[in-house]
């Protein structure tokens, strides 16, 4: 037992650090290793299987809605990068550039994309040209590298995986749609397969993505009462058109130019889940998201009939979930230990006693719950309880989110709240960047968007510089 009882104990509390709490349960839960590039991750099979998970959900709904998977090349020309200006000012301080092939300098610089508009606008000059051609609905899963300063797994890396789209339509009514409902389909995503609430909102203009007429976002909160943006949604209008000159032919046989947009969603999300859901014995993995939904974990395994009904229990449970059987040699004690720590949503521990009795104990991750289930009604009992820890642990971090979301009607109330609260902090805001900046130095605090479904006037005066307010804002310290 004192091996089982150290698992645990190598997981600094939540409570007592969270940021070491959080670096404690990717390395110790086998989500990541450090390479030996600063600011790179390895994601390993533990956690590269909950990414593609996510992945596939994802595709699923995309191609729902008429997307279509390209792919694009990593290295971006530095006189492609440059048509758009805002574009490549917002991202010059990130870029990491490719100087030489093999012993020869480069005649020009190539980009290692940060992103990918410049290219996907590249390709459309040269494939749209009448309106029969349009929309384009494109979506690629890549990676792309970003040099950030300060790295922390899944949060933050120099390379991360992520999908991007990118489309091209005839008209800025379809480019907003279209930029509407992908942000949506990112909340339900979020909401229906994580278990992530989210708040759904736009971004200021200071906020906005660089070249973006207007960026939506999903707005999560984490368990330390920190913001985390899980996933953006741009209507670039036809600025990236009018400096790449994709043009079409309409049904007049007039010449306009093409509106575009942008959105994706990373590794990050895998961040969220853990901070949203860990505890102090490590992950909580959502039933919907988890590679493994049930461990079966043989007590006395070396009894007769033990190992061979552990086996057939699994076999069964593996026809209407995603079961795994912990065969190994460690003791019950570990193997318990291990599942809390990989977040594994249920185990059903089976003894030589439990069999006697036609019986298992099927143990919650989420609440620690154990309950009787006879062996023959698993296949029935086992995909209702996931259904039901899916359900709860949403209900569970929404009633999180709600118990942390504050009122400030003025900066004296704002003042106070930052100091003594964690959380989002609803304010009204009279539009200006200078009370944004002001409220940044001032409390590290941004604003992380405007709500769709929230804007309730709490009061008629900013609550920075006390002039007229036009927008209520969501406001928050953030990853």
């Amino acid at each position: 037992m004192a091996k089982d009882k150290k698992l645990v104990e190598a997981i600094t509390s939540m409570e007592e650090d969270f940021a070491q709490w959080y670096t404690d349960v990717v390395k110790k839960a086998e989500l990541i290793t450090y390479s030996s590039v600063k600011g790179c991750m390895i994601i390993r099979p533990a956690g590269y299987a909950i990414w593609e998970n996510i992945q596939q959900e994802l595709d699923r709904r995309f191609k729902e809605t008429g997307v279509e998977n390209v792919y694009m090349p990593m290295f971006i020309p530095e006189s492609l990068l440059e048509k758009e200006k805002d574009h490549v000012e917002g991202f010059a301080p990130e870029v990491a550039w490719v100087t030489h092939g093999g012993l020869n300098e480069l005649q020009e610089r190539l980009c290692i994309r940060p992103t990918s508009e410049t290219l996907f606008c590249d390709f459309y000059k040269d494939i749209v040209q009448s309106y029969r051609d349009l929309p384009k609905v494109y979506n690629q899963w890549c990676s792309v590298v970003r040099w950030e300063k300060e790295t922390r797994p899944f949060l933050r890396s120099r390379e991360f995986l992520w999908q991007e789209g990118h489309t091209a339509h005839a008209t800025a009514e379809e480019a907003e749609e279209r930029t509407v409902q992908m942000l949506n389909l990112y909340a339900d995503f979020c909401e229906e397969v994580l278990a992530m609430p989210v708040v759904r909102g736009q971004k200021t203009e200071k906020e906005k993505f660089a070249g973006a007429e207007a960026t939506y976002t999903i707005e999560a909160l984490m368990h330390d009462g920190k913001a985390l943006q899980s996933g953006t949604s741009h209507n670039f209008g036809n600025g990236f058109a009018k400096a790449f000159g994709i043009q079409y032919t309409d049904r007049d046989n007039q010449l306009q130019y093409v509106y575009q947009t942008s959105w994706g969603m990373t590794t990050r999300l895998i961040g969220a889940i853990i901070m949203v859901h860990g505890d102090d014995s490590g992950l909580v993995l959502p039933p919907r998201v988890a590679p493994v939904q049930v461990m079966v974990i043989p007590v006395q395994q070396q009894k007769e009939g033990v190992l061979d009904t552990a086996r057939d229990v699994c076999e069964r449970l593996g026809k209407v979930c995603r079961a795994k059987l912990d065969a190994s040699e460690k003791s019950p004690g570990w193997k318990f230990s291990e599942q809390e720590m990989r977040g594994i949503p249920v185990r059903v521990e089976l003894g030589p006693r439990d069999i006697a009795e036609g019986k298992c104990v099927v143990v919650r991750r989420d609440t620690r719950e154990k309950i009787e289930v006879a062996l023959q009604e698993l296949e029935t009992k086992i995909p209702e309880l996931l259904e039901t820890i899916q359900k709860e642990m949403f209900e569970r971090a929404k009633a999180h989110r709600d118990a942390h979301i504050w009122d400030a009607h003025d900066y004296e109330e704002l003042k106070g709240i930052a100091a003594e609260k964690t959380g989002f902090v609803r304010g009204m805001w009279c539009g200006e960047e200078a009370c944004e900046d002001k409220i940044k130095e001032e409390f590290a605090m941004t604003s992380r968007c405007m709500p769709f479904h929230d804007q309730e006037r709490i009061a008629e005066t900013c609550v920075c510089c006390g002039k007229p307010a036009h927008k209520l804002v969501y406001w928050g310290k953030a990853y």
